[in-house]
């Protein structure tokens, strides 16, 4: 005998998502301090999304772009998944849609934290290699990757940002590395 499912206690969400559910209520209520809240806690990490996708010049107007969408869509979240994945979403699709008004302009490239030069020199070479292919691979390709490798998001996450199922979420991720891979080292002879 499978017990019913109890009604959705707020309590036992994550706190994390708890929070963001309250703040989503407060900006669909017109609160402009809760639209600050979300600003301040997703802001960066949308800017540093836009930096690698579209690059630095255009990052930071596309990035305020993003949460004018966010604010003027808000009261279509309907909270079936999380805050985070909605907006990623909505950034996401901004950054295609930007990158595709712009043509094929070369993105800036991954920005890492300074690398001291005099002491690890294989590792600033290894990220500079990294950064001139991922220039080269198409944007969906390189969005599915960076969203996995940098922002660590999971695949089931990656299916709601990206919308599509989670077995083309892997083989996209899969063809992402395989380009990278083959970028890097040059393709493999058989």
């Amino acid at each position: 005998m499978n017990p019913a499912k109890p009604p959705h206690d707020p309590s036992d969400e994550e706190p994390d998502h708890q929070t963001d559910r309250l703040l989503v209520q407060a900006c669909q209520l017109g609160d402009r301090d809760a639209q600050r809240r979300l600003y301040e806690k997703y802001g960066e990490r949308i800017f540093r999304l836009m930096v690698r996708m579209v690059g630095r010049q255009d990052a930071a107007d596309l990035a305020q772009q993003v949460f004018l969408q966010v604010y003027r869509k808000i009261h279509q979240f309907s909270g079936k998944s999380k805050f985070g994945t909605w907006l990623y979403r909505v950034a996401v699709n901004e950054a295609l849609q930007h990158r595709r008004r712009k043509q094929s302009r070369p993105s800036q490239p991954l920005q890492f934290e300074p690398v001291n030069k005099t002491n690890d020199t294989d590792a600033y070479e290894k990220k500079e290699s990294l950064e001139h292919a991922l220039a080269r691979i198409e944007p969906e390709l390189r969005v599915i990757f960076l969203l996995r490798e940098i922002d660590h998001l999971s695949y089931a996450q990656l299916a709601d940002v990206l919308e599509i199922p989670a077995g083309t979420v892997a083989s996209r991720l899969n063809r992402a590395r395989r380009e990278l891979r083959e970028s890097i080292s040059g393709p493999e002879i058989e």
